[in-house]
């Protein structure tokens, strides 16, 4: 017997790529070469310093004990030691920054700290899963917010509905911003800080690719604009930068209640990081300056290929200042999914229907630049031939 299934959970939306995996094993058991760029997931190692550091912590038997929230303090000391150094955001280790099971964990479980039934948190459609889906978990009501080209792809804050905005808890805003690669002006996180200011909301900043930026572009903290210390929390992660998406390492850093809100949440959800991760994470902040730059640079040319060729191919597609994605218009107005499911069957590529990410996300489909040049290449190719 199948009990049934609570109203939460079927209000979960599904997985952004489910059914596409399963039929990439298909055609890769047929004898399909399958290109994948559905998911954030770069094939390069992580730096040589982090795999020494973890090689060396798990001999040490104190690293098998309990993290609990307070995890290793080296970590935390040198996730404020990065801060302060690359936004001149100054932080207390012990209660403005808390470490993270990735940057994942804390955006989903903050909405339990802050969200009653009823309440509303306002975030970017499409965006990512852990918004919506840590809404939903606490009870509130997600107000999906579309990213359009004519708005930069930003959430215009001024068209909210006023019966919204009176019962919003959170806004949640990532920038440079997955899946659209758009990245804000400063002027906009001054405005978002006001805003949230005013109306008694917790403003979030995902800032998973803080990082992943090209051409000089250096994304700004929100931490640096005046009055974000009332008002909002950041959140980072070691996945992109440093290719430790499996490590699930990263932290919240802002102001001292909502931390320590989110601390008190998952002190009830898990026991803290690995802390060999801790320690192999202090390793990655430590080679910032003289690893990061190399690796930044192998996305910047897989962009710069990656867009080339598909120019080539047909496709009309930007060029972003950031993130390790390519946001394109589907051709032909054709539905999302079906030319993901098309491109993949037909051609062997596998790309993210923008509806995976939400209803925003129609009309567009997500190229991760995480395979060689060469291969991102070939994939245009095979996609032009779609068209």
């Amino acid at each position: 017997m199948t009990p049934p299934k609570s109203r939460t959970l079927n209000a979960l939306p599904g997985y952004p790529l489910a059914g596409f995996k399963e039929r990439r094993l298909e055609l890769e058991a047929s004898g399909v070469d399958v290109i994948d760029l559905g998911a954030g997931d770069a094939d390069l190692a992580p730096p040589p310093a982090v795999r020494a550091a973890i090689q060396a912590a798990v001999e040490d038997p104190a690293m098998s004990r309990y993290p609990f929230q307070v995890g290793l303090p080296a970590f935390r000391e040198a996730a404020a030691a990065w801060m302060e150094k690359r936004f001149g955001v100054g932080l207390d280790p012990a209660s403005e920054l808390l470490p993270l099971i990735g940057s994942k964990d804390g955006l989903a479980h903050l909405p339990f700290a802050f969200v009653n039934p009823g309440d509303v948190t306002v975030m970017p459609d499409p965006g990512y899963q852990a918004y919506r889906g840590g809404t939903v978990l606490a009870g509130g009501e997600p107000w999906m917010v579309p990213l359009r080209p004519e708005s930069d792809f930003l959430i215009p804050l001024d068209e909210l509905p006023a019966d919204v905005v009176a019962r919003t808890r959170i806004l949640y805003l990532n920038y440079p911003n997955n899946p659209t690669a758009a990245s804000a002006p400063d002027d906009y996180y001054v405005r978002a800080i006001d805003f949230c200011r005013e109306h008694d909301i917790v403003l979030v900043h995902d800032h998973a690719y803080s990082e992943m930026a090209f051409d000089g572009y250096r994304p700004p903290s929100i931490l640096q604009f005046p009055g974000a210390r009332d008002v909002a929390v950041e959140f980072h992660s070691l996945s992109k930068t440093y290719n430790m998406t499996g490590w699930r390492l990263g932290w919240a850093a802002g102001n001292p209640q909502l931390v320590g809100a989110l601390s008190k949440v998952k002190t009830f959800v898990d026991t803290g990081v690995f802390l060999a991760v801790q320690a192999a994470g202090v390793a990655a902040l430590e080679s910032w300056e003289s690893w990061v730059p190399g690796n930044v640079a192998v996305f910047q040319r897989r962009r710069n290929a990656a867009v080339a060729a598909l120019r080539t191919a047909g496709f009309q597609v930007e060029e972003p200042k950031a993130t390790i994605y390519l946001w394109v218009p589907v051709p032909h107005g054709e539905p999302s999914r079906d030319f993901a499911r098309r491109v993949l069957d037909e051609q062997g590529v596998m790309v993210l229907p923008g509806s995976s990410l939400g209803d925003g996300g129609e009309g567009f489909f997500r190229i991760a630049l995480t395979v060689a040049e060469e291969r991102l290449v070939e994939a245009a190719t095979r996609l032009g031939r779609a068209l």
